[in-house]
């Protein structure tokens, strides 16, 4: 057997029973978490738009069906992102709103779409059409525009959609977006849109790229991502930006036009760029209709001189747009319906192997460069030996390559016929390609890894940066190309390197100069003092997200308690199931990552611990099994205090009320969840009756403030 390493976890479970609805919500929720930082917000996607939308839906279905699984940090309940450092934060003075994806590409998503707003407006058959705006779904990069008096004063990227990253120094370089608007100018108009880059501007940014004998971008987004979010504005300039207006934030002193088009309109008449592939559309069906117009846009959209991967539908009157509102993070009166992936033939040149952070290795065919879906496409994913084989792909094969969701490209198959002579089945290396320790595929498991843990630089690279991320010990500043210096120089092979680290060694390296040295240093010196849940997940245990952790730490206190806990006291904890409580045993049983562990400690690193007696037996937590509800702004406490107090009285915390909803706690401005618990009668608490509930020694205080 081997030995894991201290960011593999060790070996899995062998094949067990299908996940229970809370094991897989959890995993589901931790799997969409870190896809949506590698989309949003490091424009570097493992995945098509397709499968986290199919994983999206997955776990909306299971928290629709078990309410009480719902939790606040649910992908489901908030637009995802983060800014990023280097970038003043921006406040939303109206959040930015993601919509639903309809991933039926069909005309039966426009029409489920049609019927759904016609069933919540009350609508019956002999009602005339509803009237939509449909316009394209753009393949770029949101923005928030600000304008006061007419003056653009404010950039701000979507960020979490409640707050973004100031990039105004980049955008004042798109010639497309007016510095100053035409005519008579309300006293606040901010303008929501998306920057993009066209096709013909990315091929020819591509070909400087090259002439110059530097790095290429993969597609136009990730291009005009990285333009936007450049820290240098002449380094954005050089790059191509376009614009394109769609909506809007706040607004004082103006009257807002009754529709959504005739806003559009009104934009673009203060000269603000505006698609002109967009139209009213009178139902679903008809000449006039949504899926007409879905049919047009996709027969014209190889030929548009930009990447789009949808059509947005929008009711077009304001005024049922807001007898329709909201539900969670999204606008019930809009809906992104997507196109089919597109798909090209190509042949497959050779199969390599790349290595990820738990030491899995990835088979990926090299292709002959084929044009899909706006970018040219040399490799694909197939997954592992498994999927490989079971395509049936060999070298020299002609497949079918689907850029899935435009995003990432993949192998679906072979196209049948004889090959040219025989070609043995590929085979999983036996030895590391990066640093040559011993490959293994352990019983019951479909992935091969590389058993070389710290010792192998693919694992190195991205174990520190999980260690260093924000939702772990946090070291501010330590990015992938500091990384990249840090392992490929010698100057880390382990996490207490980092600590070893001083300003001449950071200095010395390229484009470091000494202020920035000396920030990293301090950034080390701050994440000393952690916590022992981000500690924890930030070791990389497999299988123990930041949620896990927290149990953990709560349930125990102290690292060395979890690190000799056997399976059954893991067991114990709240949502540790066997395949955790295994991971967990295998990880700590490694001697080397009890070095690893004990050598953070001497080089300083610290928490604060407790002892487990009060944390271990939840029941005379005053609010074990209780699950409670925030809504509203609390007069002292945070959304995150408040959060963090029930927790640690042993409660849960939800994002939607139910019937199994024990107590919602309202503040100021507390809205349809405030109305959805009186009308189900479940108690309603202030922040008086929050406090009075967490100082009472039972589940269930006799008497608690309540609002009324």
């Amino acid at each position: 057997m081997s030995q894991p390493d201290l960011f593999g976890g060790g070996a899995s479970a062998p094949a067990e029973a299908p996940l229970s609805p809370p094991e897989r919500a959890a995993a589901l929720r931790e799997l969409l978490h870190a896809h949506a930082h590698r989309y949003y917000v490091l424009d570097d996607p493992s995945i098509p738009d397709a499968e986290y939308d199919k994983l999206f839906a997955e776990l909306q279905a299971i928290e629709a069906a078990h309410p009480e699984l719902l939790t606040p940090d649910s992908p489901t309940q908030r637009v995802l992102g983060k800014v990023l450092d280097g970038f003043t934060p921006v406040r939303h003075a109206v959040p930015m709103l993601s919509i639903r994806t309809e991933t039926d590409t069909e005309a039966s998503g426009a029409e489920a779409f049609d019927a759904r707003i016609r069933r919540e407006l009350g609508l019956t058959e002999t009602d005339p059409p509803v009237a939509y705006a449909a316009e394209l779904k753009f393949d770029g990069l949101a923005i928030n525009l600000r304008y006061e008096h007419g003056v653009l004063v404010t950039a701000a990227t979507r960020g979490d959609g409640e707050q973004g990253e100031d990039v105004t120094q980049n955008i004042r370089t798109v010639g497309q977006i007016p510095l100053r608007l035409h005519g008579a100018a309300p006293e606040v108009l901010e303008v929501r849109g998306e920057v993009y880059m066209r096709r013909d501007d990315f091929e020819a940014l591509n070909e400087r790229q090259r002439a110059k004998g530097e790095k290429t971008f993969v597609n136009p987004r990730n291009a005009a991502a990285g333009a936007v979010r450049q820290l240098d504005p002449a380094i954005a300039a050089q790059r191509p930006l376009s614009f394109f207006a769609y909506g809007l934030g706040e607004v004082k002193g103006w009257d807002v036009p009754a529709t959504h088009c005739t806003m559009l309109d009104a934009l673009q008449a203060l000269g603000l760029p505006v698609c002109a592939h967009r139209t009213v559309a009178l139902g679903a069906t008809g000449p006039n209709g949504l899926v007409a117009f879905h049919q047009r846009m996709g027969a014209l959209r190889d030929t548009l001189p930009f990447d789009i991967d949808g059509i947005v539908y929008k009711v077009d009157s304001r005024a049922l747009q807001e007898r329709l509102g909201f539900v969670s993070r999204e606008p019930r009166w809009a809906v992104a319906h997507k196109y089919p992936a597109q798909e090209q033939l190509t042949q497959v040149d050779g199969i390599d192997i790349q290595v990820g952070r738990t030491g899995k290795l990835t088979p990926v065919a090299r292709l002959k460069p084929v044009f899909v879906g706006g970018v040219t496409v040399t490799n694909a994913t197939l997954h592992n030996l498994f999927e490989l084989r079971r395509k049936r792909v060999r070298i020299g094969d002609t497949v079918i390559v689907r850029r899935a969701g435009d995003v990432i490209p993949e192998v679906v198959g072979v196209v049948a016929g004889e090959r040219p002579a025989y070609v043995p089945n590929f085979r999983m290396p036996a030895h590391c390609p990066v640093c040559g320790s011993t490959v293994v595929r352990e019983p019951g498991e479909v992935d091969h890894r590389c058993t070389g843990g710290l010792f192998c630089a693919a694992q190195r690279k991205q174990a520190l940066l999980h260690f260093a991320q924000r939702r772990a010990v946090e070291v501010e500043g330590l990015g992938d190309k500091l990384v990249d210096q840090l392992v490929d120089g010698g100057l880390v092979r382990t996490l207490p390197d980092l600590y070893k680290l001083g300003v001449m060694k950071l200095a010395a390296l390229d484009r470091m100069a000494d202020k920035s040295a000396q920030n990293i240093v301090a950034a080390l010196e701050k994440s000393k003092q952690t916590t022992l849940p981000r500690f924890l997940f930030g070791l990389g245990i497999r299988h123990v997200g930041a949620a896990t952790a927290k149990d953990l730490a709560r349930h125990f206190g102290q690292i060395d308690r979890i690190m000799d806990a056997p399976e059954e006291q893991l067991l114990a904890v709240r949502d540790v199931g066997p395949v955790v409580a295994r991971s967990i045993r295998t990880f700590f049983d490694q001697p080397h990552n009890r070095e690893v562990v004990e050598q953070l400690r001497a080089a300083g690193v610290t928490w604060t611990e407790h002892e487990p007696s009060a944390a271990a037996d939840a029941a005379t937590l005053p609010l074990f099994g209780k699950t409670l509800v925030l809504t509203g702004t609390l007069p002292t406490l945070s959304r995150e205090e408040a959060k963090a107090l029930i927790e640690e009285a042993g409660g849960k915390v939800a994002g939607s009320v139910s019937k199994k909803t024990h107590y919602v706690v309202a503040g100021e401005e507390a809205g349809s969840k405030l109305e959805k618990a009186q009308s189900l009668g479940v108690p309603v608490l202030d922040e008086a009756g929050l406090q009075a509930l967490l100082a009472a020694a039972g589940a269930t205080p006799p008497e608690v403030p309540t609002q009324e």
